[in-house]
């Protein structure tokens, strides 16, 4: 039988976390030449290596990555060992490590999230944006809980994870109270040559919506595009142009950015995904906005 050497353990979890040898040496009152040996021993013990040279530094492999999640937890769990043991309270609130697609709505992220707040458990919420396909490979490492898109796996991406609908949303087209009042009567032929922002053309969004004016044959004018979804809201609240949102967060994005629905666009919808490694979810919290997000997000706005 392999035992693993938890001191060894410790020693890379300690430099991982401290992101170089010799500020751990600080932290563990050793030298840098007995971590060094003492990392070696653990990568030969477990036949894998866990740091790669980075010029003059080092970075963690992607086993790397994964060993540290599981560093983490053994430690994390040591640590309620020893509270019990003394009579101080064992553990602390659950914690959700979330991931969120950079394109994703932020206003419909945070409606997802906040039935993890009104748990009966105290949650503590770590929050990730960013590109797709490095959250999936975040998630297939547990480095991440769960990943909050609008769109699922694509199934060229070759990991084992799953895409779980939590629903979808009506889109409509909002604009500043001037933009409103021009453009809402005779929609959606009115909005021809109308100033529009939109998202960039990566977007499944954005590709529908560019299918729906040319069937409609109308050519608007485009007056910017936008990677980050904040900022396309606040551009078109200084009424820079007309910009798509999903309905089920017209009313807060009104509200927020003192904007006015002028129309919504038929047979398109957004759609929104919980993506785990699990086909069945089991962590609560991902129950709890799986649960809340069928039901609000079961009919269209």
């Amino acid at each position: 039988m392999n035992w693993l050497n938890y001191h060894h353990l410790q020693y890379f979890w300690v430099v991982a976390r401290e992101g170089s040898v010799a500020r751990a040496s600080e932290v563990l009152h050793v030298t840098p030449a007995t971590i060094s040996i003492q990392l070696r021993d653990l990568e030969k013990s477990l036949g894998v290596d866990l740091f790669r040279k980075s010029g003059r530094g080092l970075v963690l492999t992607e086993m790397g990555v994964a060993v540290q999640t599981y560093a983490q937890d053994i430690f994390s769990t040591g640590q309620e060992l020893l509270d019990m043991v003394n009579g101080r309270p064992v553990g602390g609130p659950m914690v959700l490590r979330v991931g969120i697609k950079d394109v994703m709505p932020k206003l419909v992220a945070y409606q997802l999230l906040e039935p993890t707040l009104q748990m009966s458990e105290d949650v503590r919420l770590l929050c990730f944006e960013g590109d797709i396909t490095k959250l999936i490979a975040d998630l297939a490492i547990h480095k991440l809980d769960v990943v909050l898109s609008d769109t699922p796996i694509d199934p060229t991406m070759k990991v084992r994870a799953y895409s779980h609908l939590l629903g979808e949303s009506d889109v409509v087209l909002v604009g500043s109270k001037s933009l409103a009042k021009k453009f809402r009567t005779g929609f959606p032929q009115s909005i021809a040559g109308a100033p529009l922002l939109l998202p960039m053309k990566n977007t499944i969004l954005r590709r529908s919506i560019d299918y729906w004016f040319e069937g409609l044959d109308i050519r608007p004018k485009i007056v910017g595009e936008f990677d980050d979804s904040a900022m396309l809201k606040i551009m078109g609240s200084k009424g820079v142009g007309i910009f798509p949102v999903a309905g089920v967060i017209r009313k807060e994005v009104e509200a927020m950015y003192d904007v006015e629905l002028i129309g919504t666009i038929p047979n398109i919808t957004e759609k929104f995904y919980a993506l785990s490694v699990e086909r069945k979810v089991k962590h609560p919290a991902v129950l709890a906005i799986s649960e809340v997000a069928r039901k609000n997000l079961s009919t269209r706005v």
